[in-house]
């Protein structure tokens, strides 16, 4: 088999622009033979229709592309990999994003210093799809073991992390070892805590592959599983010591998955970029048709928008709550329905319609700026239905949420698009009018010309 890896000349710089051209060129082929691995899982697959708003979208000037203001330095070095620092009571590390940095993974990894043994932890559908990519990419880092889980929401729990531990333990993984998780949030998250709680731990590298890791769930640190009793109880703040963003590795994703990790892209404008948000609405159909140049763009501006909250606040004690927005609701719609029915991303996108409304029925958030997130989000396509559940129910699951404080709700709520902040004593009856109209609400509101 051929492997295309693509470079460029070597420059390093530092900038807080992001060029407009792709500087990739093939520049050489390789050949690797790849050992057979045994896989076997149930997948549950799911597709919904995409169905667009008629919204009329703004004319952006020159400038408002979101390149304006960069919240991380930015380092542009071979292969022009972009390289975003996160700041961490354990040590700073690397967020490095590029078009085919996967094929560069071994030697990424080879910076970080010597492993005892190296052992890849993904999902048989996640193997299936870029498990060739991986072990060419890995190089002379070749995997001692690659072990596979179920990376259902349904299975983010703690007997998933008992598994992952105990086929470590087979494998004579020790403290010296480096793991390496491959494949979307659950797995993050679920290899995240078991490479924090395996021989109290061990060193991890992040290489997500879905849109919804890949500009959030990978970077901050946060591992963790569900709880009957509500999402993400359980859990360690543990960095990665590397994470390795390639947008290529989206090519194979799923329009659900691709689609529900839009609507966290959306979060980020709401909550820190308006014109994030602007440059959405203006290349929505182009994000939907995974064009490179709108999805680097995005990719890498959550990444920073991320790395600065998180370098600020690495225990969510107060700013990086804000990454939350949408997340209250959202959750408790997860834990209701048994994480059957919705991906994280499709909840979120549901809570988010949620928080805006909740935010102007409180006199916060502009009628204009509720049509404007709601507008966006249905663009990317229908959701799959909210829930035959009573509004005391889903109250109730949000009480669990780890913002609440004295059994108290508390929300992330946006004054307008490109801020958000905390709220408390939020009346319960305008947390009833939200939940109420949102699964009712659709727009077809639209901008005005010029």
């Amino acid at each position: 088999m051929k492997v295309i890896v693509q470079s460029a000349k070597p420059r390093r710089i530092s900038s807080y622009e992001i060029p407009a051209s792709n500087p990739f060129g093939i520049c050489s082929y390789k050949t690797l033979d790849l050992k057979p691995f045994r896989i076997c899982s149930y997948e549950k697959r799911g597709i919904y229709p995409l169905v667009l708003v008629p919204a009329k979208r703004p004319q952006l000037s020159p400038g408002v592309m979101g390149r304006g203001a960069t919240y991380a330095k930015v380092e542009n070095t071979q292969m022009s990999a972009r390289r975003v620092k996160v700041k961490a009571s354990s040590g700073a590390y690397e967020v490095v994003c590029a078009a085919g940095a996967v094929a560069r993974l071994g030697e990424e990894i080879a910076r970080l210093g010597k492993f005892t043994s190296v052992h890849v932890v993904s999902s048989p559908k996640v193997w299936r799809a870029v498990g060739k990519t991986i072990l060419r990419g890995l190089g002379k880092q070749r995997p001692d073991g690659v072990h596979l889980f179920d990376d259902r929401e349904a299975k983010k729990a703690i007997a998933s992390v008992e598994q992952i531990s105990r086929l470590l333990a087979r494998a004579k993984a020790d403290r010296g070892s480096l793991i390496v998780a491959v494949g979307g949030g659950v797995t993050g998250d679920v290899v995240g805590f078991a490479a924090a709680s395996y021989l109290r731990g061990v060193a991890l590298v992040q290489v997500p592959t879905t849109l919804v890791a890949q500009t959030d769930s990978s970077v901050g640190g946060k591992t963790g599983v569900n709880l009957p009793e509500g999402k993400n109880l359980v859990g360690a703040f543990y960095p990665a010591r590397l994470v390795v963003v390639d947008p290529q590795s989206l090519k194979t994703l799923s329009k659900r998955e691709f689609r529900g990790g839009l609507a966290e892209v959306i979060k980020y404008g709401i909550i820190a970029d308006a014109e994030l948000f602007a440059y959405l609405e203006e290349n929505c159909e182009k994000a939907l048709r995974r064009d490179a140049k709108v999805l680097e763009h995005l990719t890498t501006r959550s990444i920073e928008i991320k790395a600065w909250v998180v370098s600020k606040d690495e225990r969510e004690s107060g700013l990086r709550e804000i990454l939350n927005y949408g997340h209250t609701f959202g959750h408790a719609l997860e834990s209701e329905t048994r994480y059957r029915r919705y991906q994280h991303g499709e909840a979120v996108a549901w809570g988010m319609k949620c928080a805006a409304l909740l935010g102007h029925k409180i006199g916060l958030t502009k009628a204009r700026d509720v049509s404007r997130i709601v507008a966006l989000i249905e663009r990317l396509g229908s959701l799959p239905a909210w829930p035959k559940i009573s509004d005391a129910s889903l109250i109730a699951a949000m009480r669990t949420d780890k913002k609440s404080r004295g059994n108290k709700l508390r929300f992330v709520l946006s004054k307008k698009i490109g801020k958000a902040s905390t709220y408390e004593d939020v009346p319960l009856d305008a947390v009833k009018h939200a939940l109420h109209f949102a699964p009712r609400l659709h727009t077809h509101w639209e901008f005005g010309r010029g």
